[in-house]
């Protein structure tokens, strides 16, 4: 409760004096997201921190509170420029604008904060940064966070393309029907080197009769051991993706095969689908 108390106190002092883009607006926003991330910091930033994609640079100054020393890395020089202006008080944080990948880090990192996340890792580059800089994290270094774990099920779907179901799609156009049970198709540690293609088979029995025509994928973010968060609208929104139409029963079984290359971007998804006797 008391680590509650101080994020929303540290987060209601700093976010109106922070400048933001928009979106980074609108991730300040999302409390629940925000206070995940806060907890796990509070709890294990120490010694020497990375930050890569820090935006605006709220989880670096969080970070600073914490440990001896932070480096705050941007890509995007917009948003480095207005993480300048608001790590500019921070005498212990060290804003570098550049790709993480292109970067020597003269000190190695304690705990590595990577939060370029998105549904599966499959359109932000969290997993192929990772791979690049984890050669730079301590042998008891930790990164927050710590993985994710990806499930998925069947479902009738109204829409014919891949897309997010978030508030502004709900708002619009897209439903669906879950039309199976709900299983973990696999789990990501990011302290661990990562293969980027994946290729998962998914063995759904069919609890509706109607039509499958999608899979839903829901990530659920593991920020430490005994800290998770689902899906929030500017979180990793659960990711609704169309297949072949097949007429179901109740107690049919399908498989389908989905495979996409993570930070490789949603063009990269394929999936086949086909009845299993």
């Amino acid at each position: 409760m008391y680590a509650k108390k101080l994020f929303f106190r540290d987060l209601s002092s700093l976010k109106f004096r922070m400048r933001t883009t928009p979106y980074h607006f609108n991730l300040l926003s999302d409390k629940e997201r925000l206070s995940a991330f806060y907890e796990a910091i509070k709890d294990k930033a120490k010694g020497t921190v990375y930050d890569i994609g820090s935006g605006c640079g709220i989880l670096s100054i969080w970070a600073s509170f914490y440990s001896d020393f932070v480096y705050s890395v941007e890509i995007n020089p917009d948003s480095a420029k207005i993480a300048e202006h608001n790590l500019k008080p921070f005498k212990n944080i060290l804003l570098i604008n550049e790709d993480a990948r292109e970067v020597f880090f003269k000190d190695k990192a304690d705990i590595i904060i990577c939060e370029m996340l998105d549904t599966a890792l499959i359109d932000e580059e969290q997993v192929p940064v990772l791979n690049s800089v984890l050669k730079y994290l301590k042998k008891n270094g930790e990164v927050i966070p710590k993985g994710i774990i990806n499930c998925a099920e069947a479902v009738s779907m109204n829409s014919d393309h891949i897309h997010y179901n978030d508030g502004f799609e709900r708002m619009n156009y897209s439903s669906y029907e879950e039309m199976s049970n709900f299983i973990i198709y696999n789990k990501i540690n990011f302290s661990n080197n990562i293969k980027e293609d994946v290729e998962a088979i998914l063995n759904f029995k069919i609890s509706k009769k109607g039509i499958v025509s999608g899979i839903k994928i829901t990530t659920l973010t593991l920020l430490t051991d005994d800290l998770i968060c689902g899906p929030t609208d500017m979180f990793n929104p659960e990711l609704l993706i169309p297949i072949e139409k097949i007429n179901v029963d109740i107690g049919d079984k399908i498989k389908v095969i989905l495979s996409y290359k993570m930070g490789g971007g949603l063009n990269s998804i394929k999936t086949e689908i086909e009845r299993i006797p």
